[in-house]
């Protein structure tokens, strides 16, 4: 009987401590937390890219580090270039994008966007010692250099048959100023805090006309997915514009 009753005490034992480990199985805890892959561009100063010492910097880079502190989400971003990014999201690679993205009718088919982040809009710029092209109907018959994926990009395209010119594209910023500064496209097509950063920054360029409005820069999300994250962003988005940290960081890289 005793050995019987033992027996039974073992049991009821063992049943406790497997009892204990299912329940402990199911519980979060810090290395079970989700981390979210961030996409970004590479080379779209002010917004991101790589400073003089390696580092990843930018309103956007900022901007999600804060903000992922603010709600207390984690996160790995992934610079790949705009193309890549969009790519990412919508195949599900990324969990989320922030690379200067315009919100637009038509990419909202394909993401969920966040509140809008930043309000942009497309200037255009010739060579600094260009006195020929000050305004779009000098621009006829000659070549425009714009960057693929971009609101500049968009906005030539819907007025070059009114001006008569042709565009050339370009996967980055930086050799789209090298065309236009080496004269085989008059003219170019950017945001205006990206080309003014640029100037300030240096690069031998001018801007010619008013900012024409674009649209507003916002974080996506794959349609239908991470609707949390969407939210996290907002919430701390919020937040950030509530205690100042959003126009500190805006002051930190747009030049007055």
């Amino acid at each position: 009987m005793k050995r019987i009753a033992k027996l039974g005490v073992l049991v009821m034992v063992a049943a406790m401590v497997f009892s204990l480990a299912a329940c402990s199985s199911g519980t979060k805890t810090g290395s079970d937390t989700k981390t979210y892959v961030i996409a970004t561009d590479t080379t779209f100063k002010p917004f991101e890219y790589e400073n003089e010492k390696g580092e990843r910097v930018g309103i956007d880079i900022d901007l999600l580090a804060a903000i992922a502190e603010d709600q207390g989400f984690e996160y790995e971003l992934k610079a790949v270039g705009f193309d890549a990014a969009l790519g990412e999201v919508s195949t599900g690679q990324s969990d989320g994008m922030i690379a200067g993205m315009s919100i637009t009718d038509e990419r909202k088919k394909t993401f969920d966007f966040s509140e809008p982040y930043f309000d942009s809009g497309v200037v255009m710029a010739v060579s600094a010692s260009n006195d020929t092209i000050k305004s779009y109907a000098d621009l006829k018959g000659q070549k425009v250099a714009v960057k693929t994926g971009t609101e500049g990009a968009t906005f030539a395209e819907s007025i070059k048959d009114q001006y008569g010119f042709t565009t050339v594209s370009f996967p980055d910023s930086a050799n789209m100023y090298e065309d236009v500064k080496a004269g085989n496209s008059v003219a170019l097509f950017e945001d205006y805090p990206v080309v003014g950063d640029a100037i300030a920054s240096g690069v031998p360029l001018k801007m010619v006309t008013d900012m024409e409005k674009g649209s507003s820069y916002g974080f996506a999300v794959k349609k239908g997915q991470n609707p949390e994250l969407i939210e996290m962003f907002n919430t701390g988005l919020a937040n950030l514009k509530a205690n100042g940290k959003y126009q500190e960081i805006l002051d930190t890289y747009i030049k007055k």
